[in-house]
């Protein structure tokens, strides 16, 4: 089975059995993915690189390290120090994977704007995994859209979440970012030390990672779209309105 990250800079193969996924909703997986981290495991020696010209490692804390792609950002490993198993998002998986969601863990980290109470926000504050970015804008974070497009499933290794903002409303402490540009001509942001999504940008639209914000947001959950390329190794119960491959408006994700 085969997966890779967005640009083609990290291409992998790995070898059943895989382990059923796990969503993690931690700190760290929040600030990276931009939203929460869904992975599935195998041993080391069961996961080869077929292209690595664009992986990147970054040690979190002292019990692991994550890997992600230097040229799109793509959140794609977790390896446990001397462990002999490695941890890769679901989301980059080609294809039909088979795999289910079997648990979640750190829920009391997730974010409040999917998971938790309502909360009021007249400022959000927000950073990157490793704390080069650093930034505050008006709130509050307000409608927040799930995409489930491919090229946000391979970035985050899930789906996305993010919330449209006005660039100019955004105050940086510290700024350290990087580009990636898709072929639809879409800016993805994200920091080059940690590989945490910050920003969006296309034409006159511009919007913020719903992960990188720490409560409270103001945010809450709205819509998925671009459910038609959503993996199928979970399923949509929230109850919120779905859309195959447009927004509400009728504009590209």
């Amino acid at each position: 089975m085969r997966g890779s990250c967005r640009c083609g800079g990290v291409v992998f193969e790995v070898t059943p059995p895989l382990r059923p996924v796990i969503a993690c909703h931690c700190t760290q997986c929040r600030k990276q993915s931009g939203h929460f981290w869904a992975a599935s495991s195998v041993a080391r020696a069961d996961l080869h690189l077929v292209e690595d010209r664009g992986l990147t490692w970054y040690s979190a804390s002292p019990a692991a390290r994550r890997g992600f792609c230097s040229g799109c950002g793509a959140f794609l490993f977790w390896l446990p120090e001397g462990g002999d198993h490695i941890s890769f998002a679901a989301g980059a998986l080609d294809g039909p994977t088979g795999l289910s969601i079997a648990e979640s863990w750190y829920e009391a980290d997730a974010g409040d704007y999917y998971h938790g109470a309502r909360t009021q926000a007249d400022t959000l504050h927000g950073s990157c995994l490793c704390g080069a970015n650093r930034f505050s804008l008006s709130g509050p974070m307000g409608k927040v859209w799930a995409c489930h497009c491919t090229q946000c499933r391979k970035t985050s290794g899930h789906f996305s979440a993010s919330f449209d903002a006005d660039p100019t409303s955004i105050t940086w402490t510290a700024q350290s970012l990087r580009d990636h540009v898709s072929p639809n001509g879409g800016i993805r942001s994200f920091c080059p030390t940690c590989g945490s999504g910050l920003t969006f940008c296309k034409g006159a639209e511009f919007s913020v990672e719903a992960g990188a914000i720490d409560d409270p947001t103001g945010g809450r959950l709205f819509c998925h779209v671009f459910i038609a390329e959503k993996g199928d190794y979970y399923r949509l119960i929230d109850g919120l309105p779905q859309f195959a491959g447009i927004d509400t408006e009728g504009t590209q994700a």
